[in-house]
C-alpha cells in the first residue's frame, strides 16, 4: 500500500484476533506500530512477532475505557515515536446473553471497552491529527451494528453506534485533513468469538453454516481492507463502512 511506510500508527486491541493480524501487517507495511490492549502480555507477545520486519511494534498495556490512562499511554507513545498520523480502532468485548437477562452492570462494561473506548482515543488522538492537517482513521466495528445479532444486543447498540460516531466525525473533520472510515467483519474465529461462544456452544457452527462462502472469517481475512484505507490510496475515502463478511451481508 502506498504512504504506509514509517507512518506511526495506534492501533487498538492487538493482543490477538484481528488486531494482532493487522498490527503484524502494518508493521510489515513499514509502520511503527503502538499496540494498545488491557492485555499487556498478549500485546507484548505480538510486538515480538514483528520483529525482523521494515517497522516496528510498541506494546502498552492500557484499559482504553479509561480517558486518562489512554491519554497517558498516547503521550507515552509519542514521546518515543513522534506524532499519531494513524489509529485503527479494533478492541472489543462481548458475550452471548439475550437482552432481557442482561444487567445494568453487563451494559456498562460491554459499552466501557465497544464504545467509550474508541470515544476516548478519538477524542485524544484524532485531536491532534486535526490540528495537524492529517489522519487516517479505520474503526473496526461489526455487521451485528448494521443487521443485528441476537443474543448480542447491547454491543450491536455499540457497533451500530461507531458507524454513525465516525458518519459524522468524517463530515467534520473532512476539511481538516482527516478521513475516518468503517470496517464491519462477520462472525470471525477470534478470541472475542470463543468468549461469546461460552454461554451458547453451538453458535460458530451455526454462523459458519450462514455464511455464502461457507466458513467463519479468520484474523488474516481483514487487514489487508484496513491498511488499504489507512493508505494513501483511499485518500479520498471517508465516512464509509465496509462489510468484511464473506458475503453474509450485501450492501449496496
Amino acid at each position: 500500500m502506498r504512504g504506509l511506510e514509517g507512518k506511526r500508527l495506534i492501533l487498538t486491541g492487538g493482543a490477538s484476533g484481528i488486531g494482532r493480524a493487522t498490527t503484524i501487517r502494518l508493521v510489515e507495511e513499514g509502520c511503527i506500530v503502538g499496540i494498545f490492549d488491557q492485555n499487556g502480555d498478549g500485546a507484548e507477545e505480538t510486538a515480538r512477532l514483528c520483529e525482523n520486519q521494515p517497522g516496528k511494534a510498541l506494546a502498552y498495556r492500557v484499559d482504553i475505557g479509561d480517558y486518562y490512562a489512554v491519554r497517558r499511554a498516547v503521550q507515552s507513545f509519542e514521546s518515543s515515536a513522534g506524532a499519531t498520523q494513524l489509529l485503527a480502532n479494533i478492541a472489543g468485548w462481548d458475550q452471548a446473553v439475550k437482552f432481557l437477562d442482561t444487567t445494568p452492570e453487563f451494559w456498562d462494561k460491554v459499552i466501557r471497552i465497544n464504545l467509550y473506548g474508541p470515544l476516548n482515543m478519538h477524542h485524544i488522538v484524532v485531536r491532534g491529527m486535526a490540528e495537524r492537517g492529517f489522519g487516517r482513521v479505520v474503526n473496526v466495528s461489526s455487521d451485528a451494528g448494521r443487521v443485528g445479532s441476537s443474543g448480542e444486543a447491547v454491543y450491536s447498540a455499540c457497533k451500530g453506534g461507531i458507524a454513525a460516531f465516525t458518519k459524522t466525525l468524517a463530515r467534520e473533520l473532512a476539511r481538516r485533513g482527516v478521513t475516518l472510515n468503517v470496517v464491519c467483519p462477520g462472525p470471525t474465529d477470534t478470541p472475542l468469538l470463543a468468549n461469546i461462544s461460552e454461554s451458547a456452544p453451538k453458535l460458530a457452527e451455526a454462523l459458519a453454516r450462514a455464511m455464502p462462502m461457507g466458513r467463519l472469517g479468520m484474523p488474516d481475512d481483514y487487514p489487508g481492507m484496513i491498511a488499504f484505507l489507512l493508505s494513501d490510496d483511499a485518500k479520498f475515502i471517508t465516512g464509509q463502512t465496509i462489510s468484511v463478511s464473506g458475503g453474509l451481508t450485501m450492501h449496496g
